[in-house]
């Protein structure tokens, strides 16, 4: 259980607005209002375009399958407490109804659709919170209007859906969230027509009028600095281009500059996506992260060109530095190197933050050598713990503790700051330096300097412990795909071999060198089995080199 100083160390960094609306989140009791719906709004001039579409989630009737867990509705129900909690959120999403090839699905939709109106009733369950309802209004309206009639049922249904959560604004825990909520009410605004449809249209667009600037950084990034819910991000700025042009007579004219805006967040953002991305088209793993959630980076570039948004290409350099959300590509000969040299997240919303300050992932012929641990799940356990905290990243733990200190399913106290950033390209090396004090805390007071040197055909990595310590451990896991065979009576070499055949020679100065079994997460619900490169350190540095053959 958390001590007070844990406790104070997280409260500390919270808005005050976190607190008291926490309090009064928990303290409301609004009205559901079940009254006539607001009329639907005519389209008009415009068109929905098809937007970007997920992998099938309904097999068959009442059977669905997320997070990798496949459970028929009618065993289990909508609200089974034995059954995760973001496996029930995601039930309540309603994905499936724009997923690939979803029309092949339409009766099962639509059967769906009327027995989740029927069997949730306003305002109980997991289905009633603030965010399943927002992506169950959006993914509704995204479905009607890619010409599915709703059953009758189902938009009286959704104009109550969108009186509760204009009740219901998730303003105390605010980041992706509040965003999801605001997208919501701007989408259910413009579906429908009249005084009320018109307020949620208002109160949408004021909200995110004002996150939009915070949550999307200078460099294009989403704030809370997860590849993963950046690329969420991405979508729903996507779907609101999109379906401000499917209503442009219905945007009031005080708004058109916002929505102009959107259009032009677009490309900086899909530019931030590919650069945190592998060669391999996916995202790299920092903070929050797993893939077949979001949408990868090609399906949002075509979404984008389908709505005449170009995604701005990202141009191929050998460094770049995305300065204002902490993180650095490195890109020579056949190796692409990203790095965490920044905060974990918004200090008042840290929820989705590892302990993984300096750590890094590693490319090498296309193939993913060098890989930060992942995440799948988010329920609050022994688990979960392990995969947030420093051990389950390629970085340096020093006396068995967190670089931050994760606690519980999305809480961090104390965490990690990053001091003297330096990055310089040119003759033929980037190099990058960066340290943190998230060691401070301990007895000796160490500090963690790190070092990343990228030629052609090496990746050097300097690791430096000012101050003093019992004992630190480098760790490197490796993707499951790699084999690694420790060379005979040596605690300094390994090889590693990739699957195309390449042979990459992993080797250090300065620790011991030993295998250990670990685990990779690349979605949730899954856990592959894979080596780390755990490095005792025998004195304050260590240099870990990893050596490839030049390309022929």
């Amino acid at each position: 259980m958390a001590g007070l100083a844990t406790y104070w160390n997280t409260i500390r960094h919270l808005k005050a607005a976190q607190v008291y609306g926490r309090l009064r989140f928990r303290l409301a009791r609004p009205r559901v209002d079940t009254g006539p719906r607001p009329p639907v709004r005519a389209l008009g001039d415009g068109r929905w375009v098809p937007g970007a579409e997920r992998p099938p989630s309904l097999l068959g009737p009442g059977r669905l399958r997320f997070l990798n867990e496949t459970r028929q509705l009618d065993e289990r129900g909508w609200d089974e407490p034995s059954v995760a909690k973001l496996w029930r959120y995601n039930l309540h999403y309603f994905d499936d109804l724009n997923a690939r090839d979803a029309a092949a699905r339409t009766s099962w939709h639509r059967e769906l659709l009327s027995r989740w109106v029927r069997e949730n009733p306003p305002p109980v369950g997991t289905g009633w919170e603030p965010y399943p309802t927002s992506l169950r209004i959006v993914n509704w309206i995204k479905w009607a209007l890619r010409g599915n009639p709703l059953p009758d049922e189902c938009v009286d249904s959704l104009a109550v859906q969108a009186r509760w959560l204009s009740r219901r604004i998730e303003a105390h825990l605010l980041g992706n969230h509040l965003f999801a909520n605001a997208k919501a009410l701007v989408m259910a605004g413009l579906y429908f027509d009249g005084p009320a449809a018109a307020a949620w249209l208002d109160r949408g667009m004021k909200i995110l009028a004002r996150e939009i600037p915070e949550q999307i950084l200078a460099d294009g990034g989403q704030f809370e600095r997860s590849t993963m819910y950046h690329a969420l991000a991405l979508e729903d700025l996507l779907d609101l281009c999109n379906v401000a042009a499917t209503y442009p007579a219905a945007i009031p004219s005080s708004w058109k500059p916002t929505v102009g805006r959107w259009r032009e967040l677009v490309g900086p953002m899909g530019q931030w996506l590919a650069a945190m991305s592998h060669p391999d088209g996916d995202i790299s793993f920092f903070n929050d992260a797993a893939m077949k959630v979001a949408p990868r980076g090609a399906e949002l570039d075509a979404y984008a060109g389908r709505l005449g948004v170009p995604a701005a290409m990202y141009p191929r350099r050998s460094l770049s530095l995305l300065e204002a959300s902490g993180y650095i590509r490195a890109e020579l000969g056949p190796a692409v190197v990203i790095m965490d040299v920044g905060p974990v997240g918004p200090d008042y919303l840290p929820a989705h933050a590892h302990a993984d300050t300096l750590s890094f992932e590693l490319s090498v012929y296309g193939r993913r050598l060098l890989v930060n641990s992942g995440t799948s799940h988010y329920e609050a356990d022994a688990e979960r713990l392990r995969q947030r905290g420093t051990a389950a990243h390629n970085t340096v733990v020093v006396d068995g503790v967190d670089s931050s200190e994760v606690w519980a399913g999305f809480r961090v106290a104390r965490r990690a700051r990053t001091t003297g950033l330096e990055a310089t390209d040119g003759g033929g090396t980037v190099r990058v330096q960066c340290a943190h004090d998230g060691y401070r805390r301990l007895a000796g007071r160490p500090i963690h300097k790190r070092c990343w040197s990228l030629d052609g055909t090496s990746l050097i990595v300097t690791d430096t412990l000012s101050g003093t310590f019992r004992g630190a451990q480098a760790r490197f896991h490796l993707h499951p795909a790699i084999a690694a065979r420790q060379l005979v009576g040596s605690v300094r070499e390994t090889d590693l071999t990739l699957p195309g055949g390449h042979v990459i020679r992993f080797s250090v100065d300065g620790g011991t060198l030993r295998q250990e079994p670990a685990t990779w997460h690349p979605e949730f619900g899954l856990a592959e089995p894979n080596a780390c490169l755990a490095v005792d350190l025998v004195g304050p540095t260590l240099r870990t080199e990893v050596r490839w053959d030049p390309p022929a």
